[in-house]
């Protein structure tokens, strides 16, 4: 199973969808899709909606998060907006603005 990392000095605006596994250490303004799963490192800044598999969050992301699987906001992590999930956890130290849908 192959990864694209988005480097921490690479900034993205558009549209990405990948198959792969992502991997956000700098900055994505658009959407992601990716049929895979979706990290989000400290430090990393995603401005758009994910659909993915699953995603886990240390950074920050401004826009809806729908995944397929589970939705992990780690410390540190600072999300705005709605997560539709049909797992999520929010760690002790995460920020979280936004509803939650854990439909199936």
């Amino acid at each position: 199973m192959a990864s694209t990392v988005i480097g921490s000095g690479i900034t993205i605006e558009g549209e990405i969808t990948t198959d792969d596994d992502v991997v956000v250490q700098g900055t994505i303004r658009g959407k992601l899709t990716a049929k895979d799963g979706v990290t989000v490192e400290a430090g990393g800044v995603v401005e758009a909606d994910i659909v993915s598999g699953p995603a886990h969050v240390a950074g920050t992301v401004t826009g809806n998060i729908s995944s397929t699987d589970r939705v992990d906001l780690q410390h540190g992590a600072r999300v705005v907006g709605n997560v539709k999930a049909t797992r999520i956890t929010i760690a002790d130290g995460a920020q979280f603005k936004g509803n939650v849908d854990m439909d199936v």
